[in-house]
């Protein structure tokens, strides 16, 4: 099969953990026969300090010529540290997911027997947990009208969803909740916000069309909190663009290292995958960062890009067997570490053995 790949490894530890992927998924390419075309693009503060543009027009064409698009990490502290920036590197992020239509963020949220002794929470409470968040990202109050007044003293940013766009998402959600347990909870703020209970009528209109899912409402507030009470009560949740940010990094605590959690952006003619965590500039560039959630994250290109179930699934055990016999960088090692790049190059040996 021949894949072709937009590859955006973007700031920070971003170009580091992607190295690692590419290794891995050109492992796989060989094992199951496949032939892998790598096309390289600039995003974030990279692109703005070479082309002045956090996401270029060369870049995007990239995007929309690729089979799927596997991505790094964007940001910088010298743009971070300047609220008078005009140009940002999240602009390109949002750019991108604008202009690619990425609507539906899939945030999976499990934990892996070696490590649960890692994790802040008790054994008991997390042992098992296996639920995925389903985000807008295209919509909401990141991309609403927003500004200041002209004394700088008054702020405002609207929040805005249309009924189709929430119907889109709502719908990957009841799918995703049919091949799972058959569960669906619904994030909103009903009892404040008028686009929440926009959400909140949206789903029950479709409730009808999906008679198998268990259909919950709740509170984001309230959900909040029972991510770290009861986490493995949840299946598949559904949820806002900003509360879905915010709680898919809550979330991510449960494992015990956000270096371990992959992530999809799903469109409707490509599709992303990247890891969770940020670009981590205070270790870029020392061969430290932890490649996992890269590495995983090529796995869901595989499965949900690609639709190659065994070459996802041998990544995923792969990974896993890396984690039981304690090939990990300093982030999850107890005594001795491994630096990023041989972290990458053993999962591709082991790869290759099977």
């Amino acid at each position: 099969m021949n894949l072709h790949v937009a590859l955006l490894p973007g700031d920070g530890i971003g170009p580091e953990v992607i190295s690692q992927a590419v290794k891995v998924c050109n492992s796989i390419a060989k094992k199951f026969n496949h032939k892998i075309v790598w096309e390289e693009g600039l995003i974030g503060a990279v692109a703005i300090d070479k082309v002045g543009d956090p996401f270029p027009p060369k870049t995007l064409e990239i995007c929309k010529k690729a089979d799927a698009i596997l991505f790094g990490a964007i940001g910088d502290p010298k743009y971070d540290n300047d609220p008078t920036a005009k140009v940002r590197p999240e602009q390109g992020l949002l750019k991108m997911r604008k202009e690619l239509s990425l609507f539906a963020n899939v945030r999976p949220t499990f934990t892996f027997p070696s490590l649960v002794d890692k994790s802040p929470l008790k054994k008991e409470i997390i042992s098992g947990t296996d639920f995925v968040f389903l985000r807008e990202l295209t919509g909401g109050i990141y991309f609403g009208k927003r500004g200041r007044s002209a004394d700088q003293n008054r702020a405002f940013d609207t929040c805005e969803y249309r009924r189709n766009e929430v119907q889109r998402l709502v719908k990957k959600g009841f799918e995703m909740a049919m091949n799972r347990s058959k569960k669906l909870c619904c994030v909103d703020k009903a009892n404040v916000l008028e686009t929440s209970r926009l959400w909140r009528e949206t789903v029950q209109q479709m409730e009808k069309d999906f008679p198998e899912v268990e259909v919950s409402y709740e509170f984001v507030d309230a959900v909040a909190m029972r991510l770290i009470q009861w986490p493995k009560q949840y299946d598949v949740l559904i949820t806002s663009n900003l509360f879905g940010d915010i709680l898919t990094d809550e979330a991510s605590v449960i494992t015990g290292s956000m270096g371990l959690m992959p992530s999809a952006s799903l469109g409707d003619s490509t599709s992303l995958f990247e890891p969770i965590h940020g670009s981590y500039p205070e270790v870029a560039g020392k061969n430290i960062a932890n490649p996992l959630a890269t590495i995983l994250s090529a796995a869901m290109m595989f499965k949900d890009g690609f639709g190659l179930e065994k070459e996802s699934s041998l990544i995923k055990k792969i990974v896993e067997n890396s984690l039981d016999q304690k090939v990990v960088t300093q982030d999850l090692a107890e005594t001795n570490s491994y630096t990023t790049s041989e972290v990458g190059d053993w999962i591709s040996n082991e790869i290759m053995k099977y």
